[in-house]
């Protein structure tokens, strides 16, 4: 078909053998003119189909794209480890993007990114940045996470903790004083605690535990939501950062207990999804009819609104 007469164009032999292998292929393609694009490759009734994103081609500070100041401080931390989760299409690798950037601009340091595919290139600015893609600079997340240790890097992004291996060896990373941001799929921040835990044998889970108690530093939950305007999307935020009474709650197996310290603990910086969601309807930028699908309190969400509460509007430097 005509379609894949473009995909052989535009892969390698041994990709095209890939695709025709697994039936499926994700990767980046990049025109002389530098614009880059997202594809993914698959079959569609035996015949090949394509779902193309274009990726953008400048990156966006944490302001920009409208996330809380207390993100601000993530690109500062020395080690541990920094999970962003959400659906498809949150807007997770534009965020992880912008505190990356971050760091390349104000820090010098060793910079390593493994993604499938590599989505925003960074330039070296203060830091050193080396970006390898799955398929083309290494076979596998946690391939390249165990070879990540010897190759001296203070920053390492992975594109998505896919499975368990790749999951101990990011978790290692951030044991041995790195500073490791990741993704995974699940609806809020607790949702990310519990499904690492569960992803171990039985007899293991209490030392991941044990393990996520020590280096776990932030969970951030993203949603993009249709503004009030219908001229964009509107980010929901829900942010969980390490507390000793969080860390209590992971070690102790008491992940139900999480969320009720991540609600009241707006002081120290946490956010939960339900404060995001009433800030931005009482700011206007979001109605609450869109709101309410994701609401996980509605009680408390009614009462903030009735509060007034609204995004914070200043940064901390």
């Amino acid at each position: 078909s005509e379609i894949s007469d473009m995909a052989r164009e535009i892969l390698s032999r041994e990709k095209w053998e890939e695709y025709k292998r697994t039936k499926n292929l994700d990767f980046s393609y990049a025109l002389e003119n530098g614009v880059r694009f997202r594809i993914n490759l698959y079959f569609e009734r035996g015949e090949t189909a394509f779902a193309i994103r274009r990726l953008e081609s400048s990156k966006y500070t944490l302001e920009q794209l409208g996330l809380p100041p207390q993100l601000d401080k993530l690109g500062t931390l020395k080690d541990g480890l920094v999970l962003f989760t959400g659906p498809t299409g949150s807007g997770k690798s534009t965020s992880l993007a912008a505190i990356i950037d971050q760091i390349n601009t104000n820090r010098s340091c060793h910079i390593l990114t493994i993604e499938d595919p590599v989505e925003y290139v960074h330039n070296n600015k203060k830091s050193l940045v080396h970006q390898r893609e799955l398929g083309i600079d290494v076979h596998t997340f946690s391939d390249a996470l165990r070879a990540a240790l010897r190759e001296d890097p203070d920053v390492i992004l992975v594109g998505e903790m896919r499975d368990l291996e790749t999951i101990r060896a990011a978790v290692t990373a951030a044991e041995t004083g790195h500073l490791v941001f990741s993704t995974l799929h699940t609806n809020d921040t607790v949702g990310v605690v519990d499904r690492i835990i569960a992803s171990y044998p039985a007899q293991e889970q209490s030392m991941v535990q044990r393990q996520l108690a020590s280096t776990l530093r932030a969970v951030v939950a993203q949603r993009l939501l249709p503004s009030s305007d219908g001229k964009g999307r509107v980010a929901a935020i829900e942010v969980l950062l390490s507390s000793t009474a969080i860390s209590n709650l992971i070690r102790s197996g008491q992940s139900e207990q999480i969320y009720s310290v991540l609600e009241t603990s707006a002081s120290s910086g946490m956010q939960s999804m339900d404060n995001s969601l009433a800030s931005h309807v009482n700011s206007a930028k979001l109605d609450k009819n869109a709101a309410l699908p994701f609401v996980r309190n509605k009680t408390l969400f009614n009462n903030l609104i009735e509060q007034g509460v609204k995004p914070p509007v200043s940064r901390r430097r």
